[in-house]
């Protein structure tokens, strides 16, 4: 028999259902773990601080995970409101940390009050295709024309340039993760948690693999002044591993193991070089997280924890739909 088969055979809420039942018991037995461990004296302050980022980390992993339940529990319309809720945020924290003036306040309440609810609200209705274009044509022409009607032709392209930058990161790319959610295929229809989950999975699996890599083999980092621990090695082995795991979660999927497989690789390979980009433009900015301070979570900024998937989520929304199912 099958191990699959009774799973198979639940319907698409029960199995739903049994995602988040699974997920939420890793983290306890994460969770134990990390407690128990906590019991042990710490050697040095450097292992302190570990263990404080480890319990951070485990706190927003949970926080995420609860949000996540929520936004599927409360259907289309409250999955649409929570990530257009981190997109605010997101957006607030790039906002607050690159140059703007006077005269970009009109694009500033442009972006916030209209482009983004109005990306959310097509999300909603599900029509996929105006979705892929209203940010890239329509906001992206409407932005500057709001900061030339300010009359301040200071840094005009610069400042223009940041604005929708952060639309394109913040905005465009975070709304592909609740057009995950609706996205529905024949035979598959109702289970586009699954798909968020398992571009989660692959997207951590490159981006903790390319870490230890590159710390672990002998590395010769691509962009030194960025990133010493980014290196072609480390990045390969991150894909190959986001791969694996992609492969192993196929039946997750609506297609089999190779193109899960391929589509992992896409997804992991996209966010672990939007990380790399995040991370030179916190270099120009002279800080080390998003916010540049810790968020309510209690974790780093809370664009430091989406931005690989702010790059991964329209990477593999669109290979989806359009080339592997």
């Amino acid at each position: 028999m099958n191990p699959l088969e009774p799973l198979r055979a639940l319907d698409a809420a029960g199995q739903v259902a049994l995602l988040f039942v699974g997920l939420f018991g890793l983290l306890v037995v994460v969770g134990i773990g990390v407690a128990l461990r906590s019991l042990k004296p710490v050697p040095d302050e450097a292992a302190r601080e570990r263990r404080l980022a480890l319990q951070r980390d485990l706190r927003a992993l949970w926080i995420g995970a609860i949000v996540f339940w929520l936004a599927w529990m409360s259907g289309p319309i409250g999955a649409t409101v929570a990530f257009a809720a981190f997109s605010f945020l997101a957006l607030r924290e790039f906002i607050t940390l690159v140059h703007t003036r006077r005269g970009d306040h009109r694009s500033l309440i442009l972006a916030f009050f209209v482009v983004l609810p109005l990306q959310y609200v097509i999300v909603g209705l599900r029509r996929f295709d105006l979705f892929s274009v209203f940010i890239p044509v329509y906001a992206f022409l409407a932005i500057p024309v709001a900061s030339a009607r300010a009359g301040d032709p200071g840094r005009f392209l610069e400042r223009n340039a940041k604005i929708q930058w952060g639309i394109m990161v913040c905005v465009f790319g975070l709304s592909h993760a609740p057009a995950l959610l609706l996205l529905e295929f024949k035979g598959y229809e109702e289970r586009g948690a699954f798909l968020v989950f398992f571009l989660v999975m692959v997207v951590a699996a490159a981006q903790v693999a390319q870490e230890i890599a590159s710390r672990s083999l002998r590395r010769r980092p691509v962009a030194r002044q960025i990133d010493r621990s980014f290196s072609l090695r480390g990045f390969g082995v991150g894909v190959v591993a986001a791969a694996g795991v992609g492969a192993g979660l196929f039946w997750i999927t609506p297609v089999d193991p190779l193109r899960a497989a391929v589509m992992a690789a896409v997804a992991g390979a996209s966010g672990t070089l939007g990380e790399l980009v995040m991370r030179a433009l916190k270099k120009d900015a002279g800080v080390r997280w998003w916010g540049n301070r810790p968020s309510v979570t209690g974790a780093v900024g809370l664009l430091d924890r989406v931005a690989p998937l702010c790059f991964a989520a329209p990477v593999f929304f669109h290979s989806v739909r359009w080339y592997f199912v």
